[in-house]
């Protein structure tokens, strides 16, 4: 069965159909018309030379002499390339003087070329199996002194192109390609907004699988069948954490029988056919009135997170959208069950910058896309979280998500 992963973990696979479709794959879909979208290659390939060309510019601003970019969300974003991440190194080279060029084992040559790169001003340089590839990423870069290299990249090709490269600085490149991704385009508005009603169609079918005597487990097979046929190409989670598992933020799915009267923390999220992902929690009851602990702390949460989403706008900063729902939480007496932060962005991936959290002055900015979710946990008897994806606008914030955020009776 697939495997799926939860922020980063791997978990119990849930339903067969949840397979990953890579980004290039997706594009080339949607440059067909296979899916009915409306992009056209030439539109992708504007949009992504735009990237380059901006990665490029802050990359010369930033007095950085070369990104290196492996396989992972930044190189799909600079490229369309979904590129398998192996041990063998495919590296994007991107100067801030000079030709960019995609290293690549030769063996994956006809996947690049069957992505956008082909259409992108990027020269293809391959290497066999015996071949050097971290010297031949070095000969690309003669005489570079200050590198940047994606956060994504594994440990052994750092310290392979460190090898290769010793008299080079290296530093992270999130630096400055996450200035570039966490500000999205009205595509990627779009592309958002499309994730977002696909998983709210997933919460308003809920109480066809959520009920008393059935497992978390048995739950979540439900869900992530759901989660594909509603529009999803991936599923990317699935919590279902009922009455004590709901204290745990990051609980996933067991084989523990919902109970009558249960509190039940649903967290779901997929990637849609464009590559951009959903993540939207709700709360249920199943099967009988919850008890007046649980309702008095949700309401304050209710209010906590309306207060959140109300304050999110240019200008305000991601450390105060925390702490405007925090205080809230605190001054009930529910400060310490607050557990984390308030929210995280998202786009390519479920969490990447700009992550909303005390300490963090980051001043928000139009086309910033995060999550506002809020929770409060009791240890040992139950939780609750809201969360919604946002987006700031020119003078306040969109909401993506549209369902009811009061908990759910389920009968």
């Amino acid at each position: 069965m697939a495997e799926l992963v939860h922020h980063g973990q791997r978990v119990d696979a849930i339903d067969p159909l949840a397979r990953e479709v890579g980004v290039s794959d997706r594009l080339h879909c949607r440059q067909s018309g296979t899916s009915g979208a409306a992009t056209t290659l030439t539109g992708v390939t504007h949009d992504l030379a735009e990237r380059l060309d901006r990665a490029r510019a802050a990359t010369r601003a930033a007095g950085i002499d070369a990104l290196l970019v492996s396989p992972g969300p930044d190189l799909a974003y600079l490229t369309g390339y979904d590129a398998k991440a192996l041990e063998r190194l495919t590296c994007l080279v991107l100067p801030a003087e000079g030709d960019i060029r995609l290293v690549a084992p030769g063996l994956e040559k006809a996947a690049a070329l069957a992505s956008p790169v082909a259409d992108l001003d990027i020269e293809i340089v391959t290497w066999q199996e015996r071949d050097d590839p971290y010297a031949l990423t070095a000969s690309l870069v003669p005489g570079a002194s200050r590198l940047a290299l994606d956060n994504h990249m594994w440990a052994e090709k750092v310290l392979a192109l460190r090898h290769a490269m010793p008299a080079a600085e290296q530093s992270l490149a999130n630096r400055v390609i996450a200035q570039l991704r966490m500000r999205k385009s009205e595509v990627e508005v779009g592309h958002l907004r499309d994730a977002g009603a696909a998983i709210d169609r997933v919460h308003r079918r809920m109480g066809e699988w959520l009920r008393p005597g059935r497992s978390e487990r048995e739950v979540a097979r439900d869900i992530g069948a759901a989660i594909i046929a509603e529009g999803h190409t991936q599923v990317d989670f699935i919590i279902v954490g009922s009455g004590p598992n709901g204290a745990s933020p990051h609980h996933d799915v067991s084989d523990r029988v919902i109970e009558t009267g249960d509190a039940v923390v649903v967290d779901i999220g997929g990637t849609n056919a464009a590559g951009y992902c959903s993540d939207c929690t709700r709360n249920y009851v199943a099967g009988a009135a919850p008890d007046s602990e649980y309702v008095e702390y949700f309401e304050v949460l209710a209010q906590a997170q309306a207060a959140q989403r109300a304050h999110s706008r240019p200008g305000v900063t991601a450390a105060s959208v925390d702490v405007v729902g925090r205080d809230i939480i605190a001054a009930a007496g529910f400060g310490e069950a607050f557990l984390h932060r308030t929210g995280h962005g998202i786009g390519l991936e479920t969490h990447e910058e700009p992550y909303i959290i005390a300490g963090n002055d980051l001043v928000l900015e139009t086309g910033m896309a995060f999550s506002i979710e809020p929770g409060i946990y009791l240890e040992g008897r139950h939780g609750a979280r809201i969360e919604d994806i946002v987006v700031i606008t020119d003078d306040a914030s969109e909401v993506l998500n549209t369902t009811a955020r009061e908990y759910a009776l389920l009968v």
